[in-house]
């Protein structure tokens, strides 16, 4: 056989070809380079599950959620229909978002106490006007007084004074301007009705920031925290004024948890006149169940007591 090296032609092809050679071993290289980059940088995303680890709770979420999953129609279905006795009527509301959404029975409930927000709102706009001044007497004490005793601790004879002070006519009115329909005689509302007034107040644009900071901070460990806080999770920070009078059972709230804030009302009737155990029951099984689905992490149950 003849030596390759006295082939000029054979020479002139084969140093091409180590040349290539050289290329796609150089070009497996930096692949194989780049892929062992990305599967560390994948391994290191990774949470590690070792024993040793504690575990890494889920991602909560920083904006609030437009749309309640579809699953939520369901699951409170199956709970007014195991609880068909009472009218039960639910609204649920994104601060940031649109309209209530409702579920249940969506005409008008005796609001009760829950309908002393709109009077302090009501009492704290004619302060902002220069018509009322929070230390000025009202009844024994002051009208600020006043204010905190009826939505701390629902106290009446504190309600009948401020209405007094801002004057039915007013109230209605006053209610009419954010888009309620509110008799304070009658004191009649839908739970969407309560749900709007909480939503305005809590985005600011009812009352100034001091005045709207004051009056949630009398929405928190009221004397009555068995309703929506006792159904409620731990981290979920909760504003609320109940509501109760003969067979009503009413909590209305403002859920704020991981950057997303929520509105939950809640209106139970025991059309026998009188209040059951099974609607605080009721209240506490739907805040669960709402948290669980809009504020993911949370699980659905009770705070602790």
């Amino acid at each position: 056989m003849a030596d390759p090296v006295l082939r000029p032609a054979g020479r002139h092809f084969r140093q091409p070809r180590r040349a290539q050679k050289r290329l796609v071993l150089l070009f497996s290289a930096v692949v194989l380079v780049i892929a062992a980059i990305v599967a560390l940088a994948a391994v290191r995303s990774e949470p590690f599950t070792g024993t040793a680890a504690a575990p890494v709770p889920a991602v909560i979420q920083e904006t609030p959620v437009a749309v309640a999953p579809a699953s939520l129609q369901n699951r409170i279905d199956a709970v007014l229909e195991e609880n068909a006795d009472y009218r039960i009527g639910l609204a649920l509301a994104d601060v940031s978002g649109d309209a209530a959404l409702t579920f249940g029975d969506k005409d008008v409930f005796a609001a009760a106490s829950t309908a002393k927000i709109i009077t302090a709102a009501a009492f704290y706009h004619l302060v902002e006007t220069g018509e009322a001044d929070l230390h000025n007497p009202l009844g024994d004490y002051d009208a600020a007084f006043q204010l905190e005793a009826m939505v701390n601790d629902s106290n009446n004879d504190s309600w009948l004074l401020l209405m007094d002070a801002v004057g039915f006519p007013q109230l209605a009115a006053y209610a009419t301007s954010m888009g309620v329909t509110y008799d304070p005689v009658e004191n009649r509302l839908t739970p969407a009705d309560m749900a709007l007034v909480l939503k305005k107040l809590y985005a600011g644009d009812l009352l100034n920031a001091d005045n709207t900071a004051q009056l949630l901070s009398y929405m928190q460990e009221t004397n009555n925290e068995d309703l929506i806080p006792a159904g409620s999770q731990a981290g979920v920070e909760v504003f609320h004024k109940y509501g109760e009078l003969d067979g009503e059972l009413h909590d209305a709230a403002v859920l704020t948890y991981g950057g997303s804030s929520f509105v939950l009302v809640i209106y139970t009737e025991n059309p026998e006149g009188r209040q059951e155990p099974a609607q605080a029951d009721v209240i506490r099984e739907l805040t669960g169940i709402v948290e669980e689905s809009l504020f993911p992490p949370v699980q659905a149950g009770g705070r602790a007591r």
